[in-house]
């Protein structure tokens, strides 16, 4: 395995696999690997020749107040675990490198799709997100990228970006990576305290609630919702930020339940860490399951 961390040298190495026919994974994460990382990383070495993680903490999608500057890095630490999983480069750039005339004047923006859930909240983040992915996929130039489905929003839109942009990649979602308790694993739970900890999974056990009351029959999306944050508002410490029924095609919050494909999601604050889950669904007349 090699740490590349000039833009040119693995545009160089990797024309080199290309040229040969080799088919290239690319897992984009901004580091502090954990469980679902590696899920990523290994449906990337199953599927692909050659696997590219990038470890990049972003600045362009934190706004104001956010956790930049204390996101947790440990190169070292994600390097020993990408060896141990055959990754063949890590590209691990600077800021400089991806942004060498600092903010830059041309971004990649996304209309609708970003307007409730997590978008509500955080001005800017995805219009940051599309950016530097749309910047990665250029250095990269992958068959295929991986991103879980934990950020299920994200997800959404950048195969939206895909699509619309015309990259010739396939997106391939990953299911969500949970802890034995139920929490799904994220880079912001070395946050909670031990007390936290203890009563963060019940944020999923919440969504399962509002999911089982859906699939008895409820159609009124208003009830679950309002029955979920019922749930999340009695667990010690914690903040709900929204809760949300959307439809997958628009991400657009909906009123009643019919046929066709949604997104049941949360955000929740529990001490420092925003914590957000979310489970995806399907009705197809009176059938209800995850999708």
């Amino acid at each position: 395995m090699e740490i590349i961390k000039s833009i040119e040298k693995l545009r160089k190495v990797l024309w080199e696999h290309r040229k040969a026919g080799k088919s290239i994974g690319f897992v984009p994460t901004m580091g502090y690997l954990h469980e679902g990382h590696l899920n990523l990383v290994r449906q990337a070495r199953k599927d692909n020749d050659i696997v590219v993680v990038s470890i990049f903490v972003n600045p362009t999608q934190f706004g104001e107040g956010e956790d930049f500057d204390s996101y947790p890095r440990d190169l070292e630490r994600d390097a020993s675990l990408c060896e141990k999983e055959g990754v063949d480069y890590i590209f691990a750039p600077d800021t400089h490198e991806m942004y060498p005339d600092g903010a830059p004047l041309v971004y990649v923006d996304v209309l609708k799709l970003s307007d409730h859930l997590c978008g509500r909240f955080r001005p800017g983040h995805f219009r940051g997100v599309l950016t530097v992915v749309a910047k990665l996929f250029n250095i990269v130039m992958p068959d295929r990228a991986y991103f879980g489905k934990k950020d299920i929003q994200q997800l959404r839109i950048i195969m939206q970006m895909v699509k619309d942009l015309n990259f010739p990649i396939e997106i391939v979602p990953v299911e969500t990576t949970r802890e034995p308790d139920g929490l799904a694993m994220s880079s912001r739970n070395t946050y909670l305290s031990p007390e936290e900890r203890a009563v963060a999974p019940r944020i999923y056990e919440s969504l399962k609630e509002g999911f089982q009351i859906i699939k008895d029959g409820e159609r009124d999306a208003t009830k679950v919702v309002e029955h979920i944050l019922e749930k999340l508002e009695a667990i010690p410490g914690a903040r709900p930020q929204y809760v949300q029924i959307v439809s997958w095609d628009d991400m657009q919050p909906v009123k009643e339940l019919k046929d066709g494909i949604y997104v049941l999601a949360t955000a929740v604050f529990l001490g420092p860490a925003r914590l957000i889950d979310n489970i995806r669904f399907k009705i197809e007349g009176g059938d209800v399951d995850v999708y």
